[in-house]
């Protein structure tokens, strides 16, 4: 086990498990962690992201590590109790806002890992929005915390690509995968002073920001008629599995239920449809837009379980007259 540097872990989620893991297998000294409370994950129960057991007080007990699980985080004994772990560094991976008398207590500082590549999308929902507004590219950002939100100096960034029909679940799992090493790699940069800390200040006048900020409900909701086939598809994916787009079906304009949908494909082409009418034929579901159909590969509607589109018709007793809203 390395002596020096004496690490504070500070993540909540799955997310951070695989920089937890990284850290911990190459015996890097953590002398404690911070995660939720174990009464947060019951407000989450729907969030696939999240089980109902904390994935990184698992570990700890599982590693016979320290760990503090604070309501507050400032209450006095919990601050007492992180004082005593006398932490040269911190790290925080995916968790919440952190009060300066927490980012401020370790000796070297503490550093944030981010799902973007800052300063574009900071923010809750990175991931998320990334796709949603059809970017072709994210990664990953180390910085130094301070006063301001996901807006201190830049330590390291890795790049890649988003695939043309990947989900938000689908490149969260990618950038999992890259997020240990890039933690590490931050670490190492830190404790040998090989990383030259990079001000977003400098980078931000020479372009336009783009947030993330939390996704509501409300958000969700699919705009049929004011939107085109790209932006529709785009939201789709940045929304599966989590939070879900969502839209209103109509059965011949009397009766209503909501339908989450996760997976599509667009077809791109010419017709004379009315928008958001639902076309079904040979087990296959497809709804009207501008240029072109979104076609269902698996939804939800209310009251039932998540299918495929075939179990999904096959569910169904109303099959014409049917629109979106």
């Amino acid at each position: 086990m390395k002596k020096f540097p004496r690490i504070v872990f500070i993540g909540g989620t799955h997310f951070s498990l695989f920089s937890l893991k990284e850290l911990f297998m190459n015996q890097y000294n953590i002398v404690g962690i911070i995660t939720n409370p174990d009464d947060s994950l019951k407000r989450r129960g729907k969030d696939p992201f999240t089980n109902k057991i904390n994935p990184i007080k698992k570990y700890a007990l599982e590693n016979h590590i320290p760990f503090l699980q604070p309501k507050n985080l400032l209450d006095s004994f919990f601050l007492k109790n992180l004082r005593i772990w006398n932490a040269d560094i911190q790290i925080v991976v995916s968790f919440k806002i952190l009060p300066k008398k927490i980012w401020k207590n370790s000796k070297i500082g503490t550093f944030n890992l981010h799902a973007s590549l800052l300063p574009q999308y900071r923010g809750v929902s990175p991931i998320n929005w990334t796709i949603i507004n059809g970017e072709k590219k994210t990664g990953l950002t180390t910085f130094f915390l301070s006063n301001q939100i996901d807006s201190g100096n830049i330590l390291l960034q890795k790049e890649i690509e988003i695939e043309k029909k990947e989900t938000a679940g689908e490149l969260e799992n990618k950038l999992k995968k890259m997020s240990g090493s890039i933690v590490i790699e931050t670490l190492e940069g830190i404790i040998q002073k090989k990383i030259k800390p990079i001000s977003q200040e400098k980078i931000t006048n020479s372009f336009p920001l783009k947030y993330a900020p939390k996704i509501s409900t409300k958000d969700c909701r699919i705009c049929w008629e004011k939107t085109s086939i790209e932006v529709i598809y785009n939201k789709i994916r940045g929304l599966s599995p989590y939070p879900t787009a969502w839209t209103l079906l109509f059965f011949n304009q009397k009766k209503f239920v909501r339908f989450k949908i996760f997976v599509v494909e667009q077809i791109r082409k010419k017709h004379s449809f009315p928008i958001g009418l639902v076309i079904i034929s040979l087990f296959k579901m497809k709804i009207s837009v501008k240029g072109g159909f979104i076609s269902i590969i698996e939804g939800q509607i209310e009251g039932k379980k998540k299918m495929n589109i075939k179990n999904i018709i096959n569910g169904m007793k109303i099959r014409k007259n049917l629109f979106v809203y």
